[in-house]
């Protein structure tokens, strides 16, 4: 049994190549650093990687984070402005007992000593964009108004599980700010043992239910992934309508040690990809009191 699962549609192409890994006996790990990577790669994605949303000061800084389910060791880099896949960094500090977390000029030197590629994630684009909102010509654009982090959840043949996430985080946020892709528990959770899950959406909001833990957690007590996802958000939503707080835009995902998968949202439409050697990579959706399904293509235009 494998199977790999990821956020948006944007994660679509990394799924089916990372199905398409994981059926060749890759491990999880490789699957989800490449599948992660496909979507930080592309500029088009403009809240993860290359060409992502620039901070208040024109800068795009990247979050990323990774977790070997085997292990439980984790590794991340926050509010990195130059190297150009930044869950390769994560990965390569996974598994160290200390200095596993690095953020800015620590990472980035990290980076520089394993001889990772380093280049300005600035586009054209993506700096277009943020000239119009500091000019006040901008339409509020939010990230999560249609897309956000890529995470991925992967499975092997050997049992073995993993976690991966990146992101470049709120368009025009403060300077130094970080949101829940980097920290495990929140962004992020992976034990081998009883299964995986990732959150995107704001992480302000997925920080105060530690979400990917508290999905796992579930799991552990013998929910289903969707069980896991729907009462873990239900939780933390049920909570913030008690503080007369609106729901919010969270959504989350996981995946077995079975190879079962399961996604939940507070969003009138999540779309995510799923494959596995049972089913090949497609896209699928929910929304808010939504069962999950095959997605549509007409239900996705516009978003990524």
């Amino acid at each position: 049994m494998y199977a790999i699962i990821g956020t948006w549609k944007m994660s679509l192409e990394g799924v089916w190549k990372g199905r398409e890994m994981l059926k060749n006996c890759a491990g999880a790990g490789d699957t989800v650093t490449q599948a992660v990577m496909q979507a930080e790669d592309q500029p088009e994605f403009h809240s993860v990687g290359y060409g992502g949303l620039p901070d208040r000061e024109g800068r795009v800084t990247l979050d990323a984070g990774f977790m070997d389910g085997d292990s439980l060791r984790v590794g991340g880099v926050i509010s990195v402005e130059h190297i150009k896949n930044p869950i390769l960094a994560a990965r390569l500090l996974c598994g160290r007992e200390t200095n596993c977390l690095l953020s800015g000029r620590g990472a980035e030197e990290f980076a520089l000593r394993k001889g990772l590629p380093l280049c300005d994630m600035r586009t054209q684009d993506s700096m277009e964009r943020w000239r119009q909102e500091v000019n006040g010509l901008g339409a509020n654009f939010s990230p999560y108004e249609g897309h956000d982090t890529v995470c991925v959840l992967a499975l092997d043949h050997g049992g073995h599980m993993a976690a991966g996430v990146s992101t470049s985080g709120l368009f025009m946020k403060e300077i130094g700010r970080v949101g829940d892709s980097p920290l495990a528990g929140c962004g992020f959770f992976c034990d081998s043992r009883y299964g995986a899950a990732a959150a995107t959406g704001l992480g302000e909001d997925i920080m105060r239910g530690c979400l990917s833990y508290e999905a796992v957690s579930l799991m552990r007590r013998g929910a289903s992934p969707q069980d896991a996802c729907r009462e873990a958000l239900k939780g933390l939503v049920d909570r913030k309508l008690s503080l007369k707080e609106s729901k919010g835009s969270i959504s989350l995902i996981a995946l077995s040690p079975r190879g079962e998968f399961g996604a939940s949202t507070t969003l009138p439409l999540f779309p995510f990809s799923f494959g596995s050697g049972d089913h090949p990579a497609r896209l699928y959706r929910t929304g808010w009191d939504q069962p999950v399904q095959a997605a549509r293509e007409e239900d996705l235009k516009g978003l990524d």
